[in-house]
């Protein structure tokens, strides 16, 4: 796949644009989000990927084509799992729902950054560096067992080790001041929490960035398939955080499928790095031409299979367990006169933070 100077500088140039786009038309004026607008905007961006992945299979071939969607579909979902830790950081620095998606946009570009940096650095390491491939494979075997059996994700991310100690160095206020970044007080410049929560985020999207880009380097070798379906899987990521936020804690098993996509991509890099191997001390450093490679079409299969069953166990558990639930009548605790709470959001539309809930195995900290 040869991708011109040209073409990769179109290419950057659009997807800051649509950023840009982004922030003066729904982040610069704080408002909460409808679930109309956050679903409109979904779809948008769901249907401009697959129009993309639909003209690099045209255009380079579909074997590309396929690398392309097996990529979106990995970093799509991994992106849904961020939006569990996402979560979890808003609602323990109690961001009010209004300054959410100025919150997220910068997680967003933040982790956009971070990702093309590794990408970058990937591209020249694989080039150069053959061995790397089994690197890769290990480290995507172990963040699948991570995922899977990983420790603790309700951990509190305002007593990470970084956040205490901005707080000990910089002045903050309590307050958010109309979403803006600092204040001045009694003559001196302070810091609001949204800070605080920027940097959680960044450190989160910088830890998200070491399993995210391994795995889709598993599928593909090309760096603008592996940048484009980053950008496109964290597009619309803010608007799909509205959308489904209040089916997030429905989906229990989200973690588990990831673990095994994960797991999956590190036996197709193994499979890979037999197949093209120059360590000496492997069969005298001549490749395993035995080793099947898998081919990408099983990739897109199984990947899009695995998403699509850990939802509907998911679904299905969250259902019997709501159905298996004792009514008010059943119970003799008081009910509330406000009602349930709304789950067309990560709170109610009244509300100034998200609740907690589970979901991703990886922890901010």
């Amino acid at each position: 796949m040869n991708i011109s100077p040209l073409v990769w500088g179109i290419t950057l140039a659009v997807t800051v644009a649509f950023f840009v786009v982004e922030f003066f038309i729904h982040v610069r004026k704080p408002h909460e989000p409808t679930m109309g607008e956050a679903a409109r905007w979904s779809a948008f961006y769901i249907g401009l990927a697959l129009l993309f992945g639909v003209g690099i299979g045209l255009v380079s071939g579909w074997t590309y084509g396929g690398e392309y969607f097996a990529g979106y579909l990995t970093e799509k979902a991994l992106s849904v799992d961020n939006l569990f830790v996402f979560l979890l950081i808003i609602t323990s620095f109690g961001v009010p729902r209004k300054y959410q998606q100025k919150l997220l946009m910068i997680g967003i570009v933040i982790a956009l950054v971070l990702r093309g940096a590794f990408i970058a650095v990937g591209a020249v390491v694989i080039q150069n560096f053959s061995w790397v491939f089994y690197f890769m494979a290990l480290l995507l075997l172990y963040l699948a067992y991570r995922q899977a059996f990983g420790a603790d994700h309700d951990s509190n991310p305002t007593q990470s080790r970084a956040i205490k100690l901005i707080r000990r160095v910089l002045p903050f206020t309590d307050d958010y001041h109309d979403g803006q970044l600092s204040v001045k007080i009694d003559g001196r410049r302070h810091l609001t929490p949204i800070v605080l929560a920027i940097v959680a985020i960044g450190v989160v999207d910088l830890v998200f960035a070491v399993d995210s880009i391994p795995a889709i380097y598993g599928l593909t070798n090309e760096a603008y398939i592996v940048f484009t379906a980053n950008a496109f899987a964290l597009m619309g990521l803010r608007q799909l955080y509205f959308l489904v936020g209040g089916l997030l804690e429905r989906l229990v098993y989200l973690a588990q499928g990831l673990a095994v996509i994960l797991a999956f991509i590190g036996v197709k890099l193994a499979f890979h790095a037999l197949h093209v191997n120059e360590v000496p001390f492997i069969n005298g450093g001549e490749p395993l031409l035995w080793v099947p490679e898998i081919p990408i079409w099983f990739s897109l299969l199984f990947i899009g299979a695995t998403i699509a069953v850990a939802t509907v166990l998911s679904l299905r558990k969250t259902r019997v367990q709501r159905n298996s639930e004792p009514t008010s009548d059943e119970t003799d605790e008081p009910t509330s006169n406000h009602g349930p709470r709304s789950a067309d959001g990560p709170a109610a539309a009244g509300d100034d933070s998200s609740q907690p809930t589970a979901g991703s195995s990886r922890s901010p900290q």
